[in-house]
C-alpha cells in the first residue's frame, strides 16, 4: 500500500521524507514490547522511526504523523505495561496480539520468562486494558517425537482454564516447518525431532479444541492457514483485524475513514450503529492465507532475544545480541538495529 507522505526534521536538520501509516505493527519482526518498549515510547515523542528493508538494507523513515492504531505483537508485555498511561493519552487506540505458548519442558523458548509469570503478565494487562484488547495466540503449535495432539491440547487446557475471564479469542497456527528452510536447519542443530501436521492431525486438533472450548466460549481463529476447519466453530483470522477495529474504536472518525466505514441509523431491533460501507484494505504484502488489513511493520529482523528455536525473524543469535547492546548503548536512537 502507498501511504501517505509526511515530512520529519532529523536531529541533524535534514527534512526527509516519510511514510505516513494510520495503522502501526510492532511488531512482526521482533517482540518491542518486551524488549524495545522504552525506545518506542521515545520515538513516538520524536515522531518517526527508522526502518531498513531487510532484503536490500535500505532505510525509510516512518512518520507517526497519522497513526491512529497501534497493535502490538509480544511474548511479555511485563516491562511495557509501566507505558500503558501514556498509550492512553497519546495513541488511545491499540490492543495486543500475545502470543502465549507453552514450550517450557521442550525449550522451544528458550529466553522466554517461565509459563506461570507470563500467564499473571496476561491477566495483569487484561485487567488494565480489557480482555477484547489482548489477543490469546498458541502459535506455533509443535509436534515433535515428546509432543503430539494430546499433549497440545492438555497444554491449550491448562492455560484456557485461566484466561476464560481475560481474552475472548484464541488465534493458533500449524507449524510448517518445510518452507522455512533455516528454521528446519536450526531445529535439527538443536536435535528436535519435529513433525509436520497432516491434515489428519489438523482435524484431531481442531476437534479437541472444539470441545474444550464449550467451557470457554472463545472465539477461535486459525492465523494463516488454508483449511477449512469452519465445522469445529473456526475461522480464519486476521490479525490486523478491521471488524475488531470498528467494534473497539468506532468513536474515532479518522480511524473509521481510512477503513471506509460509514453508519446507518441504530437498527430498531438491537440499538446498534450498523456498518454499511468498508473499504477493500488487504495487506498484499503478507503470506496468501494472511486475513490482515494494511499495517506498516516498524520491526527488524535479528533484534528478538527470546531466542526461540523456531523464529524465522532470526538468522544468527550473534547478530541478534549485536543489535540489542547497540539499542541498549543508544536506546534513544532512529532505529533498534546497528546500522
Amino acid at each position: 500500500m502507498s501511504w501517505d507522505k509526511a515530512t520529519i526534521i532529523t536531529p541533524d536538520g535534514k527534512a526527509i521524507s516519510a511514510q505516513a501509516p494510520v495503522i502501526v505493527s510492532a511488531s512482526r519482526s521482533t517482540d518491542i514490547p518486551a524488549f524495545y518498549g522504552d525506545w518506542f515510547v521515545e520515538r513516538f515523542k520524536a515522531g518517526y522511526v527508522k526502518w531498513h528493508n531487510p532484503f536490500n538494507g535500505s532505510p525509510l523513515y516512518v512518520s507517526f504523523k497519522n497513526t491512529r492504531l497501534v497493535v502490538f505483537w509480544t511474548k511479555n508485555p511485563k516491562p511495557f505495561i509501566k507505558h500503558l498511561p501514556f498509550l492512553d493519552e497519546n495513541i488511545r487506540n491499540y490492543y495486543f496480539q500475545f502470543t502465549l505458548n507453552d514450550y517450557d519442558h521442550e525449550k522451544l523458548e528458550r529466553k522466554v520468562p517461565p509459563l506461570k509469570g507470563r500467564i499473571e503478565t496476561f491477566i495483569n494487562l487484561s485487567e488494565k486494558i480489557s480482555a477484547e484488547r489482548v489477543i490469546w495466540r498458541f502459535d506455533p503449535l509443535f509436534l515433535t517425537d515428546k509432543i503430539g495432539v494430546d499433549e497440545l491440547l492438555k497444554k491449550i487446557e491448562n492455560i484456557g482454564d485461566q484466561l476464560e475471564n481475560y481474552t475472548r479469542k484464541l488465534v493458533f497456527s500449524f507449524a510448517d516447518i518445510g518452507i522455512y528452510k533455516k528454521v528446519e536447519n536450526n531445529l535439527k542443530r538443536n536435535e528436535i525431532s519435529y513433525q509436520e501436521f497432516d491434515i489428519l492431525k489438523m482435524n484431531e486438533f481442531a476437534n479437541g479444541l472444539h470441545r474444550l472450548n464449550k467451557r470457554w466460549n472463545f472465539e477461535l481463529a486459525t492465523c494463516s492457514e488454508k483449511i477449512d476447519l469452519a465445522k469445529y466453530g473456526i475461522i480464519h483470522n486476521k490479525c490486523i483485524d478491521d471488524d475488531l477495529i470498528i467494534r473497539l474504536f468506532s468513536n474515532d472518525s479518522k480511524l473509521m475513514k481510512f477503513l471506509g466505514v460509514e453508519f446507518e441509523e441504530p437498527s430498531l431491533f438491537n440499538g446498534q450503529n450498523q456498518v454499511i460501507i468498508k473499504a477493500m484494505l488487504k495487506d498484499k504484502g503478507q503470506r496468501e492465507f494472511c486475513g490482515c488489513i494494511n499495517s506498516k511493520d516498524i520491526g527488524q529482523y535479528n533484534t528478538c532475544p527470546h531466542d526461540c528455536v523456531y523464529c524465522y525473524a532470526n538468522t544468527s543469535i550473534h547478530q541478534v545480541e549485536k543489535n540489542y547492546q547497540h539499542h541498549k548503548l543508544y536506546p534513544n536512537g532512529e532505529t533498534i538495529i546497528g546500522k
